[in-house]
C-alpha cells in the first residue's frame, strides 16, 4: 500500500485544492496586464473558421485594455499556408477600448491570425513627459527614465534606426541639466518624431498578451464569392426523341458562355437505376422509353464514379470539361449521397443502408412524398470508416477529372461530422475546390453547414418577394455575424422550385427575379429554360414543373423570338463590369414611398456607386418618390448629380435626395444607375 493510500477522501480533496492553487498561482504570475476580449471575426469561440477571398481586406477588431492608465499597442499577427514566419499589421484604438486593424491574405488556403497586445512603456512615458514639459516642471529624473527606455532598444533597432536613437541620447547627455519647458534641448531631442517612430517599430513587448485561441480563416478564390450559375441537363440537348450526350451538350456551351454565365451545373451524370424507375411527371410506373430521375444513382453499369452510357463515355466527359474550360466556363457536378436499388453498393455494402423489420431496405421518404427509386445512406452504419472513405474517393475521382465545383444535394440530411471531416480533407489538398450546400431547411442547420466548411449556401431567396422580406433578409445576410461565414447563392428557380410569383407573373416576373438575384447577391443561378420563362406547374399550389425535366427529356428551341437570353447577357455583363456588384456586405437600402418599389445601392472604393430601383409588381406600373441616403452614396445632397442607367444607356440629372420614379414591368422593371456626383 502506498503512502497516500491511507489518506481519507477529505484529505485528497484538500491536497487537490492546494495543487490547483499552486498551478494557478504560477500561471497568473506569468500573465501580463493586458486583456484581449471579443475578437472578431470569431465563430463559436474559434471552433469554426470565418471566410474570405484572396485579396480581401480582412478587418479584425477586439476589446483591448489593462489595469491602470498606461498606453497600449497591438498588432494582428497572421500567417498563410507555407509562410515561414508570421506577418504583422498594426491595430488602432477605435474608442472605448475597442481596437481595429486589417490584413490582406495573398493566397488561398487556411490562414491563421491572432492579436498580440502589450504595454507601451515608451509611449506612456512620452505622453506624461509632454505634460510635464508643457507645465515647465523639473524633468531631470523623467529624462533619465526616458533615456534608459531608449538605450534598452538600441540593439533591437538595428544599424540605421540605432543611429537615430544614439544621436538623440548624445544630445541629451551633452545638454545641461536643470532646464525646463519646451525650449529644453533635451526635451526636443528625445521627443523628436523620428525617435518616437523608431521606438514604435522596436517597441518592448515584455509582458505581452496573445489572444487565445489562435483563429483560422478559410481563404478561397474569387469564384467562391462571385459567379453566375446555369443549370443544364445534358440529356436534354438532343431532340424530342433522341437522348442528348456530352457531345451534344458541348455544342450548347457556347450559347451559355455568350450569355455571360461562369458555371454550368450538371445534375447527376451517373447510370440511372431500373427498379422502381419513375415515369413522366413523377409517376410510379415508367414506360419503356422513360429515362428516369438522374438522382436515382446507380445501375449494373456503375455508380457514383461512372457516367450514364446514354450520355457517352468518361473520355467524352473529359472532352466536355475541356471545351467548357476553353470557353471560360467551369463545370459543377452534383454530389448526391443516395442510391437506386440497382447501385453496386446495395449488394456490396448492405450495411450502409437502413433496413425495415421485414429485411427490405427502406427507401427515401418526405411524407407524404415517397421516393421508391432512391435508397438513402445510413450514416450510423457500423462501417462508418468504410463509408466515409468511399464517399471521399468519389469527390477525389471527379477532382482528378477536372472538377473543382460541387453542388451537394441535401447535405442537411447527412452527418455533420462527415462533412466537417471530408471538407477539411478535400480543401487541405485542393484549396480551390468549391462546395455549394443545397439545403432548404431550418436556419440553424443551414448556418451550421456553412460554418463546418461549405463554401456557398442555397438560401430562402426564392420565398422572399416583398420589399420587407427582401430588405430584412439581405440585412441579415450582410450585416450580422452571418457575413463572416455564410456566402449566399440566390437561385431564381430550380427543377424543384417554381415559385408562385413566376407561375403567375409572366415574363415581367422573370425579369424582376433575375435582377434581384443577380444584383443583390454576388453569386446567383438559374435553371435552364429560365430565359424562355417556363412557368407551368404540375398543378395549382405545387412548385413542381409540369413535364418536369427530372423525369423526361426537355429539348428547347433557343432561337425563339421571345427568348430573354439577350437580357441575361446584359445583366451578366453589367455584373462583371461593376466591382460593387461583386460584394455582399456593401449594400444599403434607400426609402421609397411605395411598397412595390425597392431601392438599394452598392459601393466600391474608387468606383461610382451603383443604385438599383426596381418595381416588384409584375402586373402593373408603379410610381413613387425615392428618398436617397446621400451618405451611403457619397454625394452632396444639395448639388446636382448624374445618374446613368446601365440598362437603357440613358442619363438623368437629379437635384437633391428626392426624385420621382415610374417603372413599367412590361418595358423596363428596373433602373440600374451609375451615380456620378
Amino acid at each position: 500500500m502506498g503512502r497516500f493510500d491511507r489518506i481519507p477522501v477529505a484529505g485528497w480533496r484538500k491536497r487537490e485544492r492546494i495543487e490547483r492553487g499552486c498551478c494557478a498561482l504560477k500561471q497568473d504570475l506569468q500573465r501580463g496586464h493586458v486583456v484581449i476580449e471579443a475578437v472578431r471575426p470569431q465563430l463559436d469561440c474559434g471552433v469554426h473558421r470565418a471566410k474570405a477571398v484572396v485579396g480581401d481586406l480582412v478587418e479584425v477588431t477586439a476589446d483591448i485594455f489593462r489595469d491602470g492608465p498606461a498606453l497600449l499597442r497591438a498588432v494582428i499577427r497572421y500567417r498563410g499556408p507555407g509562410d515561414a514566419k508570421w506577418s504583422e499589421s498594426p491595430m488602432l484604438e477605435l474608442g472605448n477600448d475597442r481596437w481595429g486593424g486589417s490584413f490582406r491574405p495573398g493566397g488561398i488556403g487556411r490562414w491563421r491570425y491572432t492579436i498580440e497586445a502589450w504595454t507601451d512603456a515608451f509611449g506612456t512615458w512620452r505622453r506624461d513627459f509632454i505634460k510635464r514639459v508643457e507645465a515647465a516642471q523639473d524633468v531631470d529624473v523623467e529624462i533619465e527614465e526616458g533615456i534608459r527606455l531608449v538605450e534598452a532598444r538600441i540593439k533591437a533597432a538595428g544599424a540605421k534606426d540605432g543611429k537615430v536613437l544614439t544621436a538623440a541620447i548624445d544630445v541629451v547627455r551633452k545638454s545641461p541639466k536643470g532646464a525646463t519647458g519646451p525650449d529644453d534641448p533635451r526635451a526636443t531631442a528625445i521627443l523628436a518624431e523620428e525617435v518616437a517612430a523608431v521606438m514604435t517599430r522596436v517597441s518592448d513587448r515584455t509582458g505581452a498578451t496573445t489572444a487565445k485561441p489562435v483563429l483560422e480563416l478559410t481563404v478561397d478564390r474569387e469564384r467562391a464569392r462571385f459567379g453566375a450559375w446555369y443549370e443544364l441537363f445534358p440529356r436534354s440537348t438532343g431532340t424530342s426523341s433522341t437522348h442528348g450526350t456530352f457531345k451534344t451538350a458541348a455544342k450548347d456551351l457556347a450559347r451559355i458562355a455568350d450569355m455571360g454565365f461562369d458555371i454550368v451545373y450538371l445534375p447527376p451524370i451517373h447510370p440511372i437505376g431500373e427498379r422502381f424507375r419513375k415515369g413522366r411527371n413523377n409517376t410510379l410506373e415508367a414506360g419503356p422509353d422513360d429515362v428516369g430521375s438522374p438522382w436515382a444513382i446507380g445501375s449494373p453499369q456503375g455508380g457514383h464514379k461512372d457516367v450514364n452510357p446514354a450520355l457517352g463515355t468518361l473520355k467524352d466527359f473529359d472532352a466536355f470539361v475541356a471545351e467548357a474550360d476553353r470557353l471560360g466556363l467551369e463545370i459543377a457536378l452534383d454530389f448526391a449521397i443516395q442510391c437506386s436499388p440497382d447501385h453496386p453498393w446495395v449488394a456490396a455494402h448492405p450495411e450502409w443502408f437502413n433496413h425495415r423489420p421485414d429485411g427490405s431496405i427502406r427507401y427515401a421518404e418526405n411524407p407524404p412524398k415517397k421516393y421508391q427509386d432512391i435508397y438513402p445512406i445510413n450514416f450510423d452504419t457500423e462501417d462508418k470508416e468504410g463509408l466515409w472513405t468511399e464517399l471521399k474517393s468519389v469527390l477525389d475521382h471527379w477532382i482528378d477529372h477536372g472538377i473543382k465545383i460541387f453542388r451537394v444535394d441535401n447535405p442537411h440530411t447527412k452527418s455533420f461530422n462527415f462533412w466537417e471531416w471530408v471538407i477539411d480533407d478535400i480543401q487541405t489538398r485542393h484549396p480551390d475546390v468549391i462546395l455549394l450546400a443545397e439545403a432548404f431547411t431550418r436556419p440553424a442547420v443551414m448556418k451550421k453547414l456553412a460554418k463546418i466548411g461549405f463554401t456557398q449556401s442555397y438560401t430562402y431567396f426564392t420565398w422572399r418577394n416583398t420589399k420587407y422580406e427582401l430588405t430584412e433578409y439581405m440585412l441579415e445576410l450582410a450585416q450580422t455575424e452571418m457575413k463572416d461565414y455564410f456566402r449566399p447563392n440566390f437561385f431564381a428557380n430550380t427543377p424543384d422550385i417554381l415559385h408562385e410569383y413566376l407561375q403567375t407573373g409572366g415574363p415581367p416576373a422573370f425579369k424582376i427575379r433575375l435582377i434581384l438575384a443577380a444584383l443583390l447577391s454576388p453569386s446567383y443561378g438559374v435553371y435552364s429554360g429560365y430565359e424562355l420563362f417556363e412557368n407551368v406547374p404540375v398543378k395549382w399550389g405545387s412548385e413542381e414543373y409540369l413535364s418536369s425535366e427530372k423525369y423526361e427529356l426537355r429539348p428547347r428551341d433557343w432561337s425563339r423570338s421571345d427568348s430573354r437570353g439577350a437580357y441575361n447577357t446584359k445583366i451578366n455583363d453589367l455584373r462583371r463590369k461593376q466591382p460593387a456588384l461583386h460584394e455582399l456586405t456593401n449594400i444599403a437600402f434607400h426609402d421609397v414611398d411605395k411598397e412595390n418599389l425597392l431601392a438599394f445601392s452598392k459601393t466600391s472604393p474608387g468606383e461610382d456607386p451603383i443604385l438599383v430601383v426596381l418595381n416588384l409588381n409584375p402586373f402593373h406600373w408603379e410610381e413613387g418618390t425615392l428618398n436617397l441616403d446621400s451618405t451611403a452614396l457619397g454625394i452632396d445632397p444639395w448639388q446636382a448629380f448624374e445618374v446613368h442607367d446601365l440598362l437603357t444607356d440613358t442619363t438623368f440629372m437629379w437635384h437633391g435626395p428626392e426624385n420621382y420614379i415610374r417603372l413599367d414591368p412590361y418595358d423596363q422593371p428596373a433602373h440600374v444607375f451609375r451615380v456620378r456626383g
